[in-house]
């Protein structure tokens, strides 16, 4: 069982950064590729980048590339989402999670993964 704990959501202004953290519980975390989504009002949860088992792949949408980066550090159990020149359409609550994988990263649904955290609230504000 792995519980995920997402902090560091806020309001900013666009042009903006914000670095999201997911806290996970559990002794395996470095088994886990870890992802990010986010859910706009009124859409549906979308994927937004996915990092692998070790930190060594990871992969974006197309429209947070280039400016949002995911990075892991397995000694803390801890899982980041450094997102830079923020957009109003980046506003979302924001879900990180998690699946028992290795290798290197995968696009996978968000029905692969087996564990969700609550969501934290970014607003970018124009």
């Amino acid at each position: 069982q792995v519980q995920l704990v997402e902090s560091g959501g806020g309001l900013v202004q666009a042009g903006g950064s914000l670095r999201l953290s997911c806290a996970a519980s559990g002794r395996t975390f470095s088994s886990y590729q870890m992802g990010w989504f986010r859910q706009a009002p009124g859409k549906e949860r979308e994927f937004v980048a996915a990092i692998n088992w070790s930190g060594g792949s990871t992969n974006y949408a197309d429209s947070v590339k280039g400016r949002f980066t995911i990075s892991r550090d397995n000694a803390k159990n801890t899982v980041y989402l450094r997102m830079n020149s923020l957009k109003p359409e980046d506003t979302a609550v924001y879900y990180c999670a998690a699946v028992r994988r290795i290798g290197q990263v995968a696009t996978l649904p968000e029905d692969k993964y087996d564990y969700w955290g609550q969501g934290t609230q970014v607003t970018v504000s124009s």
